[in-house]
């Protein structure tokens, strides 16, 4: 596991904006998209959100995040297609561009969250019928699903929140057609299904996570991110049962670890957010690391010095710069 001290030096040491000066730029959350002829590069940044808001960044987050969504990629490309086609940097993959779907499929195998729109806040406030799914009475935090539910949420344009939607709805809105949701749906919970079963190999439960889609020639694709830590909760398998039984707050691998710092502050998502402190961004760190480490069982690989120049370098070397002039 990476010393604390090689994070705490890299906290100025950290990747928050991009300028290539090719193809047409879009800002994410999180990553610069650079968009030329059918092809994307999408350069994932330290910036962390939560709340639909930008909060700063964390050292070496865009490296764990892009490296995983690459191994996920890997991993599930038999379930169905990816928009993957190299990762020429630790921070950078290049894409085939895609037509994206305007819901993203949000997958629960438990009953958490601390976001409007997660299903302990909705159940909470006495909701019983959740994006379509029937919840029962007496449920616990922490609980698990009978099965896996599924609650797709819009896709929040800038300063606007996701906004949580049924599968009818979402039909009825125009969103998407029956045919392609029920397709959705089916390739969701097999990609959570297998996250599942791999995570749980190394002590891990995959707890929730969501999953965006395009259509490439007609054909449905995956695409952005896969069970990272900022698109998926997870907790530790072994101590799950003696905290749930207690009624403890479970051990988090994964962004949760800032929502909650966030909600503890009196923060959720209305306003201007809190500046995370030192502390927090070294902590999120390290379990962003972890995460990566336990997930895929390989050691992670620190790559130090000034994130945008070597970006920059790589992609010259690989020929990209030249490729994605305008």
């Amino acid at each position: 596991m990476i010393n604390t001290e090689i994070i705490r030096r890299n906290l100025s040491n950290t990747l928050e904006k991009t300028e290539l000066n090719i193809g047409d730029k879009y800002e994410g959350k999180v990553r610069d998209n650079y968009i030329l002829r059918g092809k994307r590069i999408i350069v994932t940044t330290d910036r962390i959100s939560a709340f639909d808001k930008v909060l700063g960044t964390i050292p070496f987050k865009g490296q764990v995040l892009n490296q995983l969504a690459a191994f996920w990629f890997d991993k599930t490309k038999n379930i169905i297609k990816n928009h993957m086609i190299d990762v020429p940097d630790p921070n950078v993959m290049v894409v085939t561009e895609c037509r994206p779907i305007a819901i993203e499929m949000v997958v629960r195998g438990y009953m958490t969250g601390v976001t409007t729109t997660s299903a302990w806040y909705n159940y909470q406030n006495g909701v019983r019928n959740f994006c379509g799914n029937r919840l029962p009475e007496g449920m616990r935090k922490d609980q698990r699903f009978e099965r896996p539910i599924i609650t797709p949420t819009t896709k929040a344009g800038k300063g606007e929140h996701d906004r949580p939607v049924s599968g009818d709805e979402a039909i009825e809105e125009g969103l998407v057609t029956k045919d392609l949701f029920e397709k959705m749906s089916e390739v969701s919970l097999m990609l959570f299904d297998f996250g599942s079963r791999f995570v749980a190999k190394h002590g891990l439960i995959l707890v929730d996570t969501k999953y965006e889609f395009g259509l490439l020639d007609g054909e449905l694709v995956l695409m952005d991110e896969i069970h990272t830590p900022d698109s998926s909760r997870f907790w530790f398998a072994d101590t799950y049962d003696e905290l749930f039984r207690k009624g403890e707050e479970q051990r988090k691998l994964d962004k949760e670890y800032v929502r909650t710092w966030l909600a503890n502050q009196g923060y959720l998502g209305d306003g201007k957010p809190p500046v995370l402190t030192d502390e927090v961004k070294i902590e999120a760190a390290r379990r962003y690391i972890e995460a990566y480490e336990k997930i895929t069982g390989k050691k992670f690989e620190v790559t130090e010095g000034n994130v945008a120049e070597r970006i920059r370098e790589n992609l010259e070397n690989k020929g990209y710069l030249k490729k994605f002039k305008k």
